[in-house]
């Protein structure tokens, strides 16, 4: 559960907006990644969304603990009304995660019971070079 803290506190220390990042390629395709993840999340599905996650967020929650915290943020809110794209980063560091390929990206999400919230999504380069998402938050 600790680790699971941390995954939200990474992804709040990046809760600034920020512009596109200077990899358009890989921002591409980790926004990509970033909607099929929230595809799941948006469905209430939790369990695919830590089966479809990087590996060091696996390695970092059980799948127990992340159904069940995934489940608390979100169905309160409610369904995703609208969901747009607001920015995305590229960026090689993060506090509190290894040195690697991240993209941050923020959406501004409209939920049926609140009307304003800041989706962060954290997909991060595999090393097969496929795009995984490493962090989520909702504020």
């Amino acid at each position: 559960m600790k680790q699971l803290a941390s995954l939200f506190v990474l992804a709040a220390a990046l809760a600034a907006p920020q512009a596109h990042g200077q990899r358009p390629d890989a921002v591409r395709g980790a926004v990509d990644a970033a909607n099929r993840w929230l595809v799941p999340a948006d469905a209430g599905d939790a369990a695919a969304t830590w089966d479809q996650a990087a590996a060091a967020f696996q390695a970092g929650v059980s799948k127990a603990d992340w159904t069940g915290a995934l489940e608390r943020v979100r169905q309160p809110l409610g369904a995703v009304t609208s969901r747009k794209l607001v920015s995305s980063e590229f960026k090689r560091s993060l506090p509190g995660a290894p040195d690697g390929e991240y993209v941050v990206i923020q959406y501004d999400t409209q939920f049926a019971h609140k009307a304003h919230a800041v989706e962060t999504v954290v997909p991060m380069r595999e090393r097969d070079g496929s795009w995984k998402v490493s962090g989520y938050f909702v504020k």
